[in-house]
């Protein structure tokens, strides 16, 4: 049965509560410790508060308010997490925030919120937001300019001037962040470049991620097919070295399976390598990977090992009709055109490695270099791995170019990190390169003279009076600083890039084109992991001293910067020895032939 119980408090005795003060007067103790008692009961009910307020101070201090859509993460960083770990959602937020981004705290209006526009004038919108960051996100930092920790004793805060000019918004689809380094002076451009971040969008959808080396039937449902064409086509390309071009011997470059001449001074691993050495060297890869099949009808994949590059290379210089540069490049579509494994898919499932840029691909008429091989209707469907992609063609893919660095074991890759992440950089800068006065769009001759006007800060190697033909003194050079320059040359792209990557120095990159615009598989679509940018645009119009912008940079942003290119990127920048094995390691070719096989996967779908 239930039970009623009294919740009001016993009635206290006006005697009583008249004699409590009384006693307490009469014993001075009694008073002493009836005043104590409340004293100390309220220091102890403040502690609890003062805690939890030092608390939130430090937190506020250390942390990242993240909106995503209509949710609010509050984001803590780490000196030992590259990333933002979010409280509220227990992980990362939707969209990537840099650990190394923080500036103050600035507070905005929703419309401002909606787009920051980092220009190519290189002037901001609005003057303090955080360089790179995505409009919704607020950062903070200490008032030294340092982050958090405070540990950094040199660094600088940046500059209020932006390191970065770019715009980031929000793809109006799929609300997913990007980033534009170009802003479009009519809707032609505009279309054009929404043309190049949809197709980087797919290309990097096909990205192959974790190592699948040591999983038993890896290659199950994943056979490589390697074609045997007629010599004429390859091995016989390499034959004409002493006569390829004018000024040089090309035979020594295609020794060691085209790795070249071994660099005895840089240490094992190390190659003269030719930069259009690509298709024999990945030629060498594919005989040798565990999934080549011998029967066409258990191939996922088809290789076409014609050396198209070297083709172009051998005519590139010589004084002959357009007849005769596209002899071999429609022999070989006519070969594959008697296939069935061709037909079958209309060659979707077939690769080519062209070790030369695409441009040099797509001879629209007779009095141009190159060959029009790219230029046939029948190559529209297969993947062709260049070194440089045509932005606006989704089955061109970027790879890296060969390095001069080719390991053949984990160990190799481990020891190489090792040494040049402990390295002491004498230098801040340094540039190698040549100027272009005959090309009025280069910048080189501008990052020529700041980089000679700052001898203390910036070394400069002319490669036009042969500093760069041993490879020794560029890699040296780049294992001594800090930032690499990297302007566009004859094209966008640069080999020395990625020696730069592969020796530990930032490359400042001045063009997307040169490399956020190329390597979908190989580099991350966050440029700021690993590079600078800087627009070229700001350059010619003398608006950015890149020395100054450079100097800003604190040593912990540079620290971190490094520690990513070197134990993340570093490994699948470089093609492995072909008669070497990896196992804790994916190199470029292992990234690149597992991603090719997640391609065609989707693309034979649909």
């Amino acid at each position: 049965m239930p039970v009623s119980i009294s919740k009001r408090r016993p009635r206290t005795s006006k005697k009583t509560e008249t004699e409590k003060p009384e006693a307490s007067l009469k014993d001075p103790r009694t008073g002493c410790n009836s005043i104590c008692s409340v004293f100390s009961s309220s220091i102890l009910y403040r502690v609890p508060l003062t805690i939890l307020f030092l608390f939130f101070i430090y937190l506020w201090s250390t942390s990242t308010t993240v909106i995503s859509g209509n949710v609010v993460h509050i984001c803590i960083s780490s000196r030992k997490l590259n990333d933002l770990y979010c409280l509220t959602a227990g992980t990362q937020p939707g969209l990537h925030v840099p650990v190394s981004n923080f500036t103050k705290p600035v507070i905005r209006s929703e419309e401002e919120k909606s787009v920051i526009v980092l220009g190519e004038s290189g002037e901001r919108n609005s003057s303090n937001f955080t360089v790179g960051a995505s409009p919704n996100v607020i950062k903070n930092e200490t008032s030294t300019g340092e982050r958090g920790s405070g540990l950094d004793q040199d660094s600088k805060p940046i500059n209020e001037k932006s390191l970065d000019s770019f715009l980031v918004d929000w793809d109006s689809e799929t609300g997913e962040e990007r980033y534009r380094y170009i802003n479009s002076k009519d809707e032609d451009e505009e279309t054009a470049l929404k043309a190049v971040d949809k197709y980087l969008k797919i290309q990097r959808s096909w990205l192959s991620t974790g190592n699948n080396r040591n999983k038993q039937a890896s290659c199950e449902g994943k056979g490589i097919y390697v074609y045997d064409l007629p010599s004429k086509f390859n091995k016989d390309l390499l034959g004409e070295c002493s006569d390829m071009v004018p000024w040089a011997n090309f035979c020594s470059y295609f020794k060691n399976d085209a790795l070249g001449e071994s660099i005895e001074s840089l240490g094992k691993g190390w190659f003269r390598t030719h930069q259009y050495s690509l298709e024999p060297i990945f030629h060498s890869r594919v005989l040798k990977h565990p999934c080549r099949v011998y029967e066409e009808n258990l191939a996922k994949l088809f290789y076409v090992p014609f050396y198209g590059g070297i083709d172009v290379l051998r005519w590139h210089f010589k004084n002959v009709s357009e007849d005769i540069k596209d002899v071999l490049a429609i022999e070989v579509v006519k070969w594959l055109g008697s296939k069935q494994s061709w037909r079958k898919n209309s060659g979707k499932d077939h690769v080519f490695v062209l070790g030369k840029i695409s441009w040099d691909f797509r001879r629209k008429n007779k009095f141009s270099w190159g060959s029009s091989l790219l230029e046939m209707e029948e190559m529209k469907n297969p993947t062709k791995l260049l070194i440089e992609r045509n932005p606006w063609e989704v089955n061109d893919i970027a790879i890296p170019h060969p390095t001069f660095f080719h390991p053949k074991t984990d160990d190799d890759i481990s020891n190489w990190q090792n040494k040049i992440i402990q390295k002491h950089r004498r230098s801040l800068i340094s540039f190698a390169g040549g100027a272009r006065p005959g090309n009025p769009d280069s910048i080189r001759s501008t990052l020529i003279d700041q980089c000679r006007s700052s001898p203390d800060q910036c070394r400069f190697l002319n490669c036009t009076s042969g500093g760069c033909d041993k490879p020794e003194s560029v890699i040296e050079l780049f294992q001594d600083s800090e930032f690499c320059l990297q302007p566009p040359g004859d094209s966008p792209t640069r080999k020395s890039v990625f020696d730069s990557l592969v020796a530990g120095c930032i490359p400042v990159i001045f063009d997307p084109y040169t490399a956020y615009y190329q390597y979908t598989w190989h580099l991350p679509e966050d440029h700021r992991t690993y590079s600078v940018y800087i627009n070229k645009e700001d350059l010619k119009a003398k608006k950015v001293n890149v020395i100054n912008e450079l100097m800003a940079m604190s040593l912990r942003e540079r620290e971190d910067m490094r520690s990513y290119i070197v134990h993340e990127l570093l490994p699948g920048l470089v093609y492995g020895d072909p008669n070497g094995k990896f196992e804790r390691f994916r190199d470029g070719f292992d990234i690149t032939i597992d991603s090719l096989l997640r391609m065609i996967s989707k693309k034979i779908v649909s």
